[in-house]
This record gives C-alpha cells, structure tokens and sequence, in this order.
C-alpha cells in the first residue's frame, strides 16, 4: 500500500447506490446495433440440455401434484441460471422491461414534475421545465390531492407507486386536484387537467461557473442523450470564459457506452486510445480511438469518482487517466469492467448477456472479483465501508501487482475499479448515527419543503446572489427542525448534533435552495462543505502541467 500512497495523497446511502450500477450497468446495444438472433442448439451438449430442460417443465406440468404456473417457474429458473454467470447478466420479464429503460431513454411519458412524498402526501417540488405541468400552472410547493377524482393524499402510497400512477402514454389525460396556499396562506382547491407528453429526463444535473475560470459539470447517468447535453453545458460555460474543467462522475452508474466514448473521444487527441473490449467472438472485439472531430479546447481537467462511479463512467475516467489529460480525485470506483448487450426475446422480455470485458488504454481490466458469489459482490459496497477504505487509503484492498503505465509513465492499478490520483476521505464528522438517520428518514429535505412552502413568497423575491451570501440557517430554524425529528422518530443527540451542526445548516440552506433555483441554486451551496469537491479546485495547477506538451530543441 505504501506504493499507492506515494501515487495517491491523502452521499447517498450504500444500498442505493450499489442497486443504481447493477441496474444500469454499461450497455453497448445502441453502438453496436444489436440484432434479434434467435439461439440455436449447435452441438450436442446445447441440444441435450434444452430438452431436458422442457421433458422437465412438461412433466411438473403434467403430472405435479398442485397446479403450477409455468411461465413463473421458466423465469425463474432463468433468473438462476444467470446467477451462475456473473453478477451483470440479467433477464427482464416484458412487463419490468419498459420502466428499466426509461433511465437510459434520456426521456419519459408523463405530467413532468419533480416530486417528493411529505406526511403521506405528494408535493410537487418543480414542474419540469417546458413539460405538460408547467404548461397547465402546476406551481412548486402544489400538493397533490385528488387524480381523477379519486383520493391521493393520505392513501399510504410509496414514492415508485405515484410515479407509476401519473405516468402514462403520450396523449392520455390525467385530472389533478392540487391544494395551494395564496398569498394570505389560505389553501384553497384547485382542478387540472393535464394531458401527458414526453417529458425530456436529464442526464447532466447542472453544470455552472464556480469562479471565472473553472467550470464544472455533473453527469449522472450515460443515457441516449447525455452527449448532446454534455456539449451544450460544454459550450455554455466556455462563453462564460471557463478555461478548466471540474467533470463530475460521482455516483454515475454507466449507461451507454457509446456516450462515454464520445465525451471522451471531445477531450482527447485524434489517434489516442480510448477504450477497447475483448469477448468470445471477434464481433465484440473492438479499439475505440479518438477521431479529433469537434475538439472541445484543450483545457485543464480534474475528474471526480468515487464508489458509486461505475462502467461506462469507469470508461471515462480511465481514458483521460491513462491518457494523461485529466487528474482523478475521489476514492476508489465501483470496478465494472463487464459489457452487456440487450438480446430481445420472443415475448417481449429481454436478456442483458455480459458478451465482453473492457480494458482502459493502458490494459487495465476494471473489474472487481465476483469469485466469492453474487451476494458478496452486491455487498462489496457495505464490506469497504466496514473495512474503512472510504477513510483511510491504507485501507484499500487491491491487487498491487497489476501495474499498468498512462502515456507518460505514470504507475495506474487494475483488478477492482478505478485508483484517483488524489485519495480523499469521506469527512468522519458528518456521518455520525444521528445525522445518518436525518438522511435515511428525508428530514432535511422535508423541513426545507415546509420552510419554503411557509416563505415562497419572500424567497422568490430575493436574488441568489443574495440569498447565496446573505441567508442564514438561524437557531430558531435549527429548534424546529430538530423537534420536528424527534416526535417523528430520531431522538436528539446533542454532541451528534454538535458534531454535525454546520453541515445540518448547510444542507438546510440548500435544499431550500432547491425549492426555487431547482440545482443551480442547490450545488454552489453543497459544495461549500463538499471535501472532494474544495480538494479539485486546488489541483488545476497540476491538471495543466499534467497536459503541457514537451518542448523540443530542433536545434
């Protein structure tokens, strides 16, 4: 470990996160374009297995002693063949596959709003700009009451269950009855009928200047649209004179390959390497080099990862790492070296195979082990956590033998994710018990819907700017806040409160941001506190010394 720690000096809940990459995963079905193939036997051991997998379901069928169903009993004995494979080889029943796509889509059916469920109710927190709700009046801080005349509020229905309910086909009809408080704080009832669209699902979360010169971008997710957005939020900052670039890819579970590879291909130089895949048949078997078209200037880059940053984000960081255009900082990513393809089925579900592995230019093979079986693999999240490698980098468990060289020699490691440059822990002090509680139980999201809800009128009067140097979290706000926890279930721990008050008064005061500047207004405020973050903004020195060409004496 002493060799990385010359190399590397020194959120969201786990279960959350590890479900987000091994739902996305990486996709290579819109670059390669995938065709329906049907699979058929072509030796013996494939013919002899499949009939002894029908003889099988025709005698349960037949001759079981209950009544069976055998389309269940045929799914799940899929599902449990893939468990055998790899932890990322997945089978989706038709009915599961259109809502696992729409991630990746870049786009939806719908109303377009932003919800959240707040005491049992759904309240919109921002109708998405240009989408059906905003074209009706749909307001942030509206709740919703009634949909088609039936109750909605107070029914105990989960966040996904509401999404489902006013999501629908481009063109069907949905009536809302909203509950709005006026200017003398009185409610009153109002109907809406909203007809639904297809509502645009970013993948670029915000992107904004934080000084005059360094710009940065947060890219969630690689969908069908991400680098159409990425460009746009590019050029954008670039008119506002960003000469360094801080790309967020924190939490970015992958997506599709071909969009990591062409934001890639736009920050590096025509000729160099960017990824390449091996599988078993040649036709997977591909070296993906930048072509120099539509170059994005060649500013300074620092990437940030951490474990929640997987696949198709892995891609990225790994291409600008190896290639010596960009400084890595964060912790360790999730390591997804494995690449899926999406194989249609004759009954509308899908097969997602793992047909190859990919390898970073300079040879690395990402992947982590899946050896120990795949509950371990999905638990590899909580187990670093526990073993406190997202604390200390001593505390990494990695291969130090696979050593790989980037283009000017620097030392990069294989075998289980991505190694930053920059190591930086996870702040010890913001993640006590009683804080983490806050978090698992939204309550601090849910006090700054309340405070906005009671305020709206005088914060959507004030400028940011304003608001960003002026408003404070005050004592009274705090008192509320933690009495409202407590008689909802998180008893007040006064040296945990302690401990985390500045970060309490800071998350408050962005989620209030959220309410009305939506996440341009939300970020500039969190990253005040954000470690990884305030460590970036010190390394632009080094991120262009980093791609300073050599000067060459012709004399």
């Amino acid at each position: 470990m002493s060799e990385l720690k010359n190399n590397i000096k020194p959120i969201v809940g786990l279960t959350v996160v590890c479900a987000l990459v091994l739902a996305i995963g990486i996709w290579v079905g819109a670059s390669l374009g995938q065709k329906k193939e049907e699979a058929k036997p072509e030796n013996p051991v494939l013919e002899s297995a499949a009939k002894k997998f029908a003889d099988v379901l025709a005698y349960v069928e037949r001759d079981y002693v209950d009544v069976t169903d055998l389309q269940a009993l045929s799914e799940a004995s899929i599902c449990d063949l893939l468990k055998h494979l790899d932890p990322h080889s997945t089978y989706l029943a038709a009915s599961e596959l259109a809502l696992s796509n729409i991630e990746l889509q870049g786009e939806l059916e719908g109303i377009g709003i932003e919800f959240v469920m707040l005491h049992d109710t759904a309240y919109v927190i921002a109708p998405i700009s240009g989408g059906p709700s905003e074209q009706v009046g749909l307001r942030a801080g509206d709740k919703i009451i009634k949909v088609d005349d039936k109750d909605f509020s107070g029914q105990g229905l989960k966040q996904a269950e509401v999404a489902a309910q006013l999501r629908g086909a481009k063109g069907t009809t949905v009536k809302l009855t909203i509950k709005r408080g006026n200017n003398n704080n009185v409610e009153e009832l109002l109907d809406f009928t909203i007809t639904r669209d297809k509502v645009p699902f970013y993948s670029v979360d915000v992107s904004y200047m934080v000084d005059n010169q360094v710009g940065y971008i947060k890219v969630s997710r690689f969908t069908a649209n991400t680098f159409k957005e990425f460009k746009n939020s590019f050029h954008n900052l670039q008119k506002q004179g960003m000469n360094k670039l801080l790309l967020d890819l924190r939490g970015n579970p992958g997506g599709y390959m071909d969009m990591a590879i062409k934001i890639a291909n736009n920050l590096l130089d025509q000729g160099q390497l960017i990824v390449y895949t091996k599988g078993k048949t040649s036709k997977y078997n591909t070296k993906y080099y930048a072509k120099g078209d539509d170059k994005f200037d060649q500013c300074p880059v620092i990437v940030l990862i951490d474990e929640g940053t997987a696949s198709a984000a892995e891609i990225v960081a790994g291409a600008l790492q190896d290639n010596d255009r960009a400084l890595i900082v964060g912790r360790r990513s999730f390591g997804k070296g494995l690449v899926q393809v999406p194989i249609p089925l004759h009954d509308g579900s899908q097969l997602r195979l793992t047909v190859a592995r990919y390898y970073t230019p300079s040879g690395r093979f990402v992947q982590k082990s899946y050896g120990d079986g795949v509950t371990d693999y999905h638990a590899d999240l909580i187990a670093r956590y526990k073993q406190g490698e997202y604390f200390h980098a001593d505390n990494i468990q990695f291969d130090a033998a696979l050593k790989h060289q980037t283009s000017k020699g620097r030392t990069v490691y294989g075998g289980g994710g991505i190694m930053p440059d920059y190591f930086v822990p996870r702040e010890v002090c913001a993640h006590t018990t009683y804080l983490d509680q806050l978090q698992a139980k939204d309550f601090l999201r849910q006090y700054a819907l309340e405070y906005v809800d009671q305020h709206r009128e005088t914060l959507t009067a004030m400028e940011y700017e304003r608001y960003y140097s002026q408003f404070e979290v005050s004592d009274l706000m705090l008192k509320k806040f933690i009495a409202q926890a407590s008689n909802a279930g998180v008893p007040y721990d006064d040296k945990a409160f302690r401990i985390a008050k500045a970060h309490i008064k800071l998350w408050l005061k962005a989620y209030i941001a959220r309410n009305i500047w939506r996440e341009q207004g939300f970020y500039p405020i969190y990253h005040q506190n954000d470690e990884e973050f305030q460590k970036a903004l010190q390394l632009f020195d080094e991120a262009e010394a980093l791609i300073q060409k050599p000067i060459i004496d012709e004399e």
